[in-house]
């Protein structure tokens, strides 16, 4: 089943405001409101539809997570991507956006389909624990960043996962044989355009 528009909006549980309410759109909210209620997250430490940028081909190509957690002075700490479908066959993407974040990278992620769940160390992609008991609290997952730290990538490294993430987030949400319309719907887009498409072919 495709993630679509339901045609109303609802209210975000981690930030009161009015979101599209789609195909997944209540599944995402519930596991903000498992995060906070169960797992003890502050909600202030959460953010949603949060942004991961990369460059491709010169380009900056941008991809929406779905919750992305903070430690207390504001560093990545765990980014959590929802997956309508086996967990698994989303690692790698997860991953490459978790080395991506800013003032990253994050050193867990964890991908789950509301049933299942899968927590990764993002530095060396090691698949901690399986099942939804995987979702870590705030004092778990830094605990877990300190056994398992990740430093900033160089420019070669953030270059190969930038073109990962691009291709997983083109390919992977393959929709009715639209690939582009897919990740628009998952918040994957450019937000430049090439040099040569902001000339108007005129000479300088």
């Amino acid at each position: 089943m495709h993630d679509i528009s339901l045609g109303h909006t609802i209210e975000d549980y981690l930030t009161g405001e009015a979101v599209e309410a789609t195909t997944y759109e209540d599944l995402r909210q519930a596991l903000a409101r498992l995060l906070v209620e169960e797992r003890g997250w502050p909600a202030e430490r959460l953010i949603p539809r949060h942004p991961i940028r990369a460059e491709v081909d010169g380009r900056e190509y941008t991809r929406l997570v779905d919750i992305a957690g903070f430690d207390a002075d504001g560093r990545p700490l765990l980014l959590v991507l929802f997956a309508p479908g086996e967990v698994t066959t989303y690692e790698r993407e997860s991953l490459a956006a978790a080395r991506l974040v800013e003032n990253g990278p994050a050193p867990l992620v964890a991908v789950t389909d509301s049933k299942d769940a899968v927590l990764l160390a993002v530095k060396s992609g090691e698949r901690l624990e399986q099942g939804m008991q995987a979702l870590p609290s705030p004092g778990r997952a830094l605990a877990l960043s300190e056994q398992y730290p990740i430093h900033p990538l160089d420019r070669e490294r953030r270059c190969r996962e930038s073109r990962i993430l691009y291709a997983y987030s083109e390919s992977l949400y393959d929709c009715c044989g639209g690939a582009a319309c897919a990740a628009e719907g998952r918040g994957a887009r450019f937000t430049e355009k090439r040099p040569e498409e902001n000339s108007d072919g005129g000479e300088g």
